[in-house]
């Protein structure tokens, strides 16, 4: 044994260097198996894997820059949720933009280094075609973090476009199917229909008093109250009504105004803007390259730019003509509106333009796109707001506060007296000039209601719920209550207790209410065949309808796909009354939704095949456009069923909890460049 050992000691150095390597092996794998012991601290800048596609991984980082590309491209800082861009859809673009180059790679697709660095150069060489190299560096590694990065995603997008064109070049559509639906979307018709609903056709029910006591018979125990009811009579103090007789002096609001804060002493800030209008899809690359390469023309390492310096890029740069000529100054100052949402509509440039207040004087933003433009804006100095330009303004707030605070006074006096043992009479009576009311406006009474009722002329209000909860007793007074334009006292009238069923003569309005929906409900669709079937032409719908207590409405140059009123639309309705000539009536009623409705047609004008033609190509090329994307998104959902099917696609949801968790709403500062606009995000359902 002692002959083995010494024998070993000559391996000694090799077993510890075994052991060591195993050791080593050890903690590796602990390491990635453990991605996310901690919290993630930084998303931007994580590799932690939030997903695998056939072992590609997608890490947290991607889906912030994702998360960060939509962001800067619709324009603002706000919620992606208020789109439906949530973490897990912007993860599924993520996903399918790996499978798609993936795909490109098995069917040798993928582009070639000369291929990337071509629309490189092609994005980012000036108007005489010069490709600064050094700038090229500096503006992808200030915007993108790093050349490699951004030219990893050029290389992607490419692969997903060649992708794209192998997978749709069989795609076809024919010139009659172009045709065809042109002349559906294009051809008008003046209608009269007649909308049959519960709501209407109940109205024109008018049950006898044996028929409700026989329907309240036999359902008693629908109309069983289940939780306590109260009845409150109550006094009411209108803010607006006492407002009217404040009276605020000049010297009031002259001295408001001196005491704004020097923000509220403005009128707006002036704006200078170029406009890079994309007169075509696939010209949106091009487009935002440019407007990235006069950003960084005109911008210095603080973001600024002087007023003569954009003047000069938008005099000979922007396709807005009127402020072009200006220097790009917009016509009135930009006025900030917490209201107006800075993820402006498609065209809305007001909109966009609050992205201004993001930034400081002098400070040019990022390119922001609206509609098919791209906008950059410098905001310049403050417009002072005089007290002339504020009065007006200062009214109306100061009213307010005043009025608010004269009604709170009245109402206290109220609830006082009332509890002094005043009745609500007397109370009204002797309040009722300084309230600027008359005593019988003042005094309100409630039906029954318990908590979660809408109230009327109250509403369905927390504040009046907790106010009146305590009062149990009949007469007993409440506090005074802010409601809706204005004040109430409360005071308890009568209460029911609950697991009962009321007396017919209590509820005899909600009886007749009931059975009138009932009765109309199993009447609608024969109601609505009796129509179709007995009126002879678009004409006669009005006095068929008015036979039934309904009434008939029109719609003027009907295109279909639009709403019918307040009915909506169906594709049965749509096919239905594209075949109809003028005169014509639907045969049959066309139910909508829970109504029917019987649709009659009293112009018809046809598509004009001569426009049609005029157009033909572009129908056709849009026609075909849409079809290949179809096609496209059909193969990367086969592809992606197939991985899912196989195991292929792991999503990591403890990590997607994690960065829910990391996430905090951003902090307010300059917006920075664009990255490259985001592709392949699924619609919400796929």
């Amino acid at each position: 044994m002692l002959k083995q050992f010494s024998r070993m000691e000559k391996t000694r150095s090799l077993l510890i260097l075994f052991f060591v390597v195993i050791l080593l092996l050890g903690l590796v794998v602990a390491g990635v198996l453990n991605r996310t012991s901690g919290a993630i601290t930084n998303p931007m800048r994580s590799r932690d894997v939030i997903a695998k596609v056939n072992g590609d991984p997608v890490t947290v980082a991607d889906l912030n820059l994702r998360k960060k590309a939509y962001e800067q491209q619709m324009g603002g800082q706000f919620s992606l949720a208020q789109l439906g861009l949530t973490d897990e859809r912007l993860l599924d673009s993520l996903i399918n933009d790996r499978i798609a180059v993936q795909q490109a790679a098995r069917l040798n697709l993928a582009p070639s280094d000369e291929e990337v660095r071509d629309l490189i150069r092609k994005q980012f060489s000036d108007a005489s075609g010069n490709f600064d190299l050094k700038r090229y560096k500096e503006v992808i590694n200030r915007n993108y973090g790093s050349v490699e990065v951004y030219e990893q995603g050029v290389r992607d997008d490419i692969a997903k476009q060649k992708l794209r064109a192998f997978i749709t070049a069989g795609a076809q559509v024919s010139d009659l199917e172009v045709q065809k639906d042109w002349e559906r979307k294009n051809t008008t018709l003046d209608l009269t229909y007649v909308p049959v609903t519960a709501n209407d056709l109940a109205k024109s029910i008018n049950p006898s008093d044996e028929e409700l006591q026989k329907y309240y018979a036999e359902h008693q125990t629908d109309f069983r109250v289940l939780e306590p009811q109260k009845k409150f009579q109550y006094l009411f103090i209108s803010q607006d009504k006492v407002g009217e007789k404040i009276n605020i002096p000049d010297e009031d609001l002259r001295r408001e105004y001196d005491q704004l804060k020097p923000e509220n002493k403005e009128a707006g800030v002036k704006v200078q803007q170029i406009v890079l209008k994309v007169a075509r899809p696939e010209l949106d690359q091009t487009v935002l390259g440019k407007a990235t390469d006069l950003v960084a023309r005109v911008r210095g390492q603080d973001l600024k730019a002087s007023e003569e310096a954009f003047a000069e890029l938008a005099r000979g740069n922007s396709e807005d003509p009127a402020t072009a000529k200006q220097g790009g100054f917009l016509p009135a100052p930009v006025k900030k509106n917490p209201n107006k949402s800075k993820a402006a509509r498609a065209g809305d440039s007001t909109a966009l333009a609050q992205n201004v207040f993001d930034l400081q004087p002098g400070q040019v933003s990022d390119p922001l796109k609206t509609g098919n433009a791209y906008y950059l804006f410098r905001r310049g100095d403050s417009v002072p707001k005089t007290f002339e330009d504020a009065k007006n303004e200062l009214v109306v707030s100061s009213r307010n506060r005043r009025s608010y605070a004269a009604a709170a006074q009245l109402a206290a006096r109220a609830a006082e007296s009332l509890k002094g043992g005043k009745d609500f009479q007397t109370v009204a009576k002797e309040l009722a000039p300084e309230a600027n009311m008359k005593p019988e406006e003042m005094i309100k009474t409630t039906p029954f209601v318990k908590p979660g009722d809408n109230v009327p002329d109250i509403g369905s209000s927390p504040q009046f719920e907790q106010a009146v909860e305590p009062l149990n007793d009949p007469g007993q007074i409440g506090d005074r209550v802010s409601v809706k334009g204005g004040f109430a006292i409360p005071s308890l009238v009568a209460k029911k207790e609950p697991n009962v069923i009321p007396e017919f003569a209590e509820i005899k309005d909600k009886v007749t209410e009931a059975l009138r929906t009932d009765r109309a409900k199993s009447q609608l669709e024969q109601t609505a065949r009796d129509i179709a079937a007995n009126t002879g032409s678009a004409d006669a719908l009005k006095s068929a309808a008015e036979k039934h207590g309904l009434k008939a409405e029109t719609a003027e140059a009907y295109k279909l796909g639009t709403p019918l009123g307040s009915v909506g639309t169906d594709p049965a309705a749509d096919s239905a009354i594209f075949g109809l000539k003028a005169g014509e009536v639907t045969k049959t009623p066309i139910k909508i939704s829970d109504s029917w409705v019987v649709i009659g047609a009293t112009k018809r004008t046809d598509a004009d095949l001569a426009k049609f033609g005029e157009q033909r190509d572009k129908l056709v090329e849009s026609a075909l456009t849409e079809r290949r994307s179809e096609v496209y998104e059909e193969y990367i959902a086969s592809v992606r069923k197939r991985l899912d099917q196989n195991g292929d696609i792991q999503i990591y949801k403890d990590v997607m909890e994690k960065l829910a968790d990391a996430e905090q709403p951003p902090a307010a500062a300059p917006p920075r460049a664009p990255r490259r606009p985001p592709t392949g995000v699924p619609a919400q359902g796929k």
